[in-house]
């Protein structure tokens, strides 16, 4: 058993927090602002293997999809009925081609994954419009995702430090991390933190687990071992409440595409979804534009223009609100999770991008087993600060 720091109560954050907790370890999470009020606040729910072509993120994001029935199961037996269910929904994705151009690049990329042991079914357009009714009549492919599944984000990461609470874990929100306590052999041993009332304290640990999202570029750089996380945008559109007629996560092949982007520049791409109160949610845009949030008419316009190419109903739908955030880029498209050799006691876990929320739960029983020194449940060199991949890119950083 041993102290333990981490940095950021985001979903990453919360299950990390969880996981150690009810490994034993004695537990803190120092968040600067409030639980979920970041990336994990600001994003649509998603727990995919859709969008990820064989390699390690992909062999993370089947073993996390593995656990996360169990996991909801769990946090509801602990937490009880009073407490709000996170929502989650194996309901299944369905990404379609509305162009000739489209379809057979969005075939190889099923056949890809299907290689690689996902469920990828290529489904004809009559069979898309039994799943989805109120597609578009445009479709030129389609690939029906059974293994897709949606929760609620912010009460998700609420429950998982709930539940770390009652394994013993503290939870201390409007806490900023400004310092490093370093041993005697320049190893990691703490960190300093200033509460929102202005309070200066040292937390001692054995590890520190860098879990701050696209913060973790700042708060790697105050502990000394600085990582290339950047912030990258994106926008959701959400309509007031209607009956549902989206049965499904609807997204457009480009999506694949963008997530898989190296480019600044704005990307977009129409993923459509309900949620259990009705409501639809509209994405997807990309764009590395730091840390600005302004309001763009621009975005708006081009998701609602794409979503009513795949769901033409959206046109007479009234918009209730857009919301944007942040999400944690990592420049080479994998997370980092793991120690780091340059500091010994600073853990990462960090750089799921937008795929976090479905992450969450294989990240945290990742990183457990690392910190613990047991066999990790997935292979953890690819996810290494250390790996050839980031070394470009850590260089940078350095400089």
């Amino acid at each position: 058993m041993g102290r333990i720091v981490v940095v950021g109560a985001g979903i990453i954050g919360a299950a990390i927090t969880r996981e150690l907790a009810r490994d034993g370890h004695d537990v803190t999470v120092v968040e600067r602002s409030a639980a979920a009020s970041g990336t994990s606040g600001r994003g649509e729910g998603n727990i995919l293997v859709s969008d990820k072509g064989p390699g390690p993120e992909l062999d993370l994001a089947r073993f996390s999809r593995s656990l996360w029935p169990t996991v909801a199961r769990e946090l509801r037996e602990e937490l009880g009925e009073s407490f709000p269910a996170i929502e989650f929904e194996p309901k299944g994705g369905l990404v379609v081609s509305t162009t000739a151009a489209g379809a057979a690049p969005l075939l190889a990329f099923a056949a890809a994954q299907r290689s690689a042991g996902v469920r990828a079914d290529v489904v004809d357009a009559a069979t898309a419009k039994s799943l989805e009714p109120h597609l578009t009549d445009a479709t030129t492919a389609a690939i029906h995702y059974p293994e897709d599944a949606q929760i609620q984000p912010v009460v998700a990461t609420e429950a998982f430090l709930r539940s770390a609470r009652l394994a013993g874990a503290r939870v201390l929100t409007g806490h900023e991390v400004i310092g490093a306590v370093l041993d005697s052999a320049g190893a990691l041993a703490g960190v300093d933190v200033r509460s929102r009332d202005g309070v200066t304290r040292s937390f001692p640990a054995d590890a520190v687990v860098n879990a701050a999202g696209p913060w973790g570029a700042a708060v790697s750089e105050v502990l000394g071992a600085a990582i290339p996380v950047r912030p990258r945008r994106g926008v959701v559109l959400v309509t007031t409440r209607m009956p549902h007629r989206v049965f499904h996560k609807v997204y457009d092949a480009d999506y694949v595409g963008a997530v898989e982007s190296s480019s600044a520049d704005l990307q977009t791409s129409s993923v459509v979804e309900s949620t259990a109160s009705g409501t639809v949610l509209i994405g997807s845009s990309r764009e590395q534009v730091g840390f600005r949030d302004e309001f763009s008419t621009r975005i708006v316009a081009e998701l609602a223009r794409k979503a009513i190419l795949l769901f033409p109903f959206l046109s007479s739908a009234s918009l209730m609100r857009s919301y944007s955030g942040f999400r944690p880029y990592m420049p080479d498209h994998v997370p980092v999770i793991g120690e780091d050799p340059r500091l010994p006691g600073l853990w990462h876990a960090n750089g799921q991008e937008g795929a976090g929320i479905g992450l969450a739960t294989g990240t945290a029983a990742l990183l457990a087993a690392l910190i613990a020194g047991r066999t990790p449940p997935v292979d953890a060199a690819p996810f290494s600060v250390s790996r050839a991949g980031l070394a470009p890119f850590l260089a940078e950083v350095a400089a």
